[in-house]
């Protein structure tokens, strides 16, 4: 056999073998669901939060309410979500936790304002507290962006407690994170 042919069929088993890996890879990773959407009945996407869901206390005269969710498109495997609310504007590290609740079984997709289903748990926001904290920003600050997503995870439960750090549940729900959605709200006084 001449050389050149020789190197068109070596070169052409080569082609098949990296196809073949290809696919075998492209068939061990999650196939790509419909995108997750989430939806507040409490304030719209990039609107202005509203009082209900405003803290009360630390010179604000809300109602300290976690707001109405809705969300769909979880993909399949999802074994249960995770809801955080973060303050993306907040001097500091980089941002506050003010909500993250977690376990949230598979089967919800909703919450009421104020709502917690009774397997789900509020780990310590950034105030060092367990539960839903609303934003009041700081006087004069301009309008802080409240960051709310909700992410399926792939796991029933997540090894947490009301004594947990937000900063040790982010790094659980990252671990675990089959989709996400996000929306933002933005608060100022």
């Amino acid at each position: 056999m001449s050389q050149p042919r020789r190197h068109g069929l070596l070169s052409a088993k080569i082609r098949a073998l990296q196809i073949a890996c290809a696919l075998a890879v492209s068939l061990t990773l999650p196939m790509a669901a419909s995108a997750m959407e989430l939806k507040s009945t409490s304030f719209e996407d990039g609107g202005r939060i509203a009082l209900s869901q405003v803290r009360n206390g630390s010179g604000c005269s809300g109602q300290n309410s976690s707001p109405g969710l809705l969300w769909t498109g979880a993909p399949p495997g999802t074994k249960s979500f995770a809801v955080t609310l973060f303050d993306a504007d907040a001097s500091g590290a980089g941002g506050r936790w003010h909500w993250v609740l977690v376990n949230i079984p598979a089967k919800v997709t909703t919450l009421g304002e104020r709502a917690q289903p009774g397997e789900a748990i509020s780990t310590k926001t950034d105030f060092g507290i367990p539960g839903y904290l609303g934003p009041c920003p700081p006087v004069g600050d301009r309008p802080h962006r409240y960051v709310l997503t909700i992410y399926a995870l792939d796991v029933e439960t997540l090894p947490l407690n009301a004594a947990s750090s937000a900063a040790m549940a982010s790094a659980l729900i990252q671990g675990h994170v089959l989709a996400k959605a996000s929306i933002a709200g933005y608060f100022g006084r």
